[in-house]
């Protein structure tokens, strides 16, 4: 399975991506600086994230999923058009 999830994150890297972080931190009440200091990043790091400006790492994609209770592909996807 972590091959698979691996082989999907270096897809990721290429293509664009939405990500459902800014919903499932809503469900949970936590602000961004509150999720950045549970998975050990910075505020800025998980706005850019949010809006698409950067393309988390296998490990940190793992880490969110994990913090939210969710698989990678439940909180992140390739646009459409990819």
């Amino acid at each position: 399975m972590l091959s698979s999830i691996i082989h999907y994150v270096a897809i990721l890297n290429l293509c664009q991506m939405r990500n459902s972080i800014k919903v499932e931190r809503a469900i949970k009440n936590i602000t961004q600086k509150e999720l950045a200091d549970v998975i050990s990043v910075s505020r800025q790091t998980i706005n850019a994230i949010e809006t698409g400006k950067y393309v988390p790492s296998t490990v940190l994609a793992l880490k969110i999923a994990r913090f939210f209770g969710k698989t990678v592909d439940d909180i992140f996807a390739l646009e459409d058009d990819d």
